[in-house]
């Protein structure tokens, strides 16, 4: 294997890496806000469910690997280039370090994106129709469809949990416990079964939960088992959309098969595994921005968010289709956040603006990238 070579692997193990840094809270952040799991205990989860994905994109979803390439939106003289991969992979692993450095959650597909434009205008060879068709569009429809979504289903599961008989419990978290409390006439809140009392000030430390039951089960429990189910799924359709996109850079440079020895399983497992180990030790800043500073939300909110996600994210990898697990899980949450009207606009803003300037910024490190390695 030629220096080069060795270069895109190496920097295709760095974008990895960066990838999970970045997004592996994306699966799990709700259950880390609802305080279903810890954020550790949780990341771990992520972690192993993403990769769960990356394995199944072996089968599932060889086709992204082909569009990031970046065949039929540059030159084909660059495609095959390994300075052309390296240049890719250079720019959205930067940009992708700097947003988690920062704790902002952005879109490895979108720095990924800017990277093979920002290549095409330095070298003159970018097909604009091509890359508005196969990558703008679907970057910008994806996000306002999952906020459409997610509002849109939170209404309608509502509807049917009233109509189930099912209602809200305010509890007190006490330990590992949870505590009905009720309200005296002064405001004050009571722990029915220890009498203890807290003050309305206190009930940030109170957390809603479902009385009733669901087919004969707990509401409360199915609720819970339902949202560790959507978290995974949502991690595992993660793993599978993401993964090809960072394996094409070594498929498209000649690192994969050849002379390489490396396959196209070898570099999909290989890249899930870099994204597991950014996931595990670097994630905690953007888990925090994804956890608590979008919206404030209760079980069944943070379930529609992680439902309708993991179900457009999957859909959208079987097709083809190069949405971003970024944009569509924000969007997600984005929409709850307009319905229960508990959004954070000020973070929501920051976030926004950060995905609006991922493009150009990816896209300068790139075109920098290339002038030094292929221009």
């Amino acid at each position: 294997m030629g220096l080069m070579m060795i270069i895109v692997a190496l920097v295709a193990c760095l974008l990895a890496f960066a990838n999970g840094a970045n997004d592996n809270a994306k699966g799990v952040a709700t259950l880390i806000g609802g305080r279903l799991m810890g954020l550790n205990r949780a990341v771990s989860f992520a972690a192993v469910t993403t990769f769960l994905g990356s394995v199944a994109a072996v089968v599932l979803a060889t086709e992204l690997a082909s569009r990031f390439g970046g065949k039929g939106i540059v030159d084909a003289s660059l495609v095959g280039s390994a300075a052309f991969a390296a240049s890719v992979g250079v720019g959205a692993a930067l940009t992708v370090l700097l947003a988690t450095i920062i704790g902002m959650p952005i879109s490895t597909t979108h720095a990924m994106v800017g990277s093979i434009v920002g290549i095409g205008i330095s070298a003159n060879a970018l097909n604009w129709a091509a890359a508005a068709g196969k990558f703008f569009i679907p970057l910008l429809v994806s996000p306002l469809i999952a906020v459409s979504l997610a509002a849109g289903a939170y209404m309608i599961f509502r509807t049917a949990r009233r109509r189930l008989g099912v209602t809200h419990q305010t509890c007190l978290c006490v330990g590992s416990a949870y505590h009905p409390v009720s309200v005296t006439a002064d405001g004050a809140m009571m722990v029915q079964s220890t009498g203890v009392t807290l003050t309305a000030d206190d009930t940030d430390n109170c957390k809603q939960r479902y009385a009733g039951r669901f087919a004969g089960v707990d509401a409360q429990r199915t609720l819970d088992v339902a949202h560790m189910l959507s978290a995974g799924a949502l991690s595992f359709g993660r793993g599978l959309n993401d993964t090809p996109k960072i394996a094409a850079l070594m498929i498209a440079a000649g690192v994969v098969g050849g002379s390489a020895g490396m396959g196209p399983a070898t570099a999909l497992v290989a890249t899930g595994l870099g994204i597991a180990l950014g996931g595990v030790l670097a994630v905690k800043r953007v888990a925090r921005t994804m956890s608590y500073e979008i919206t404030e939300m209760n079980d069944g909110q943070a379930f529609t968010a992680n439902f309708v996600t993991a179900g457009l994210v999957i859909f959208a990898s079987k097709l083809g289709m190069p949405v971003s697990t970024t944009h569509v899980s924000c969007g997600s949450l984005f929409g709850i956040g307009l319905v229960n009207r508990r959004g954070h606009w000020s973070t929501i803003s920051k976030i926004l603006l950060a995905w609006i300037t991922t493009l150009p910024v990816a896209a300068v490190l790139a075109g920098l990238a290339w002038r030094v390695m292929g221009g």
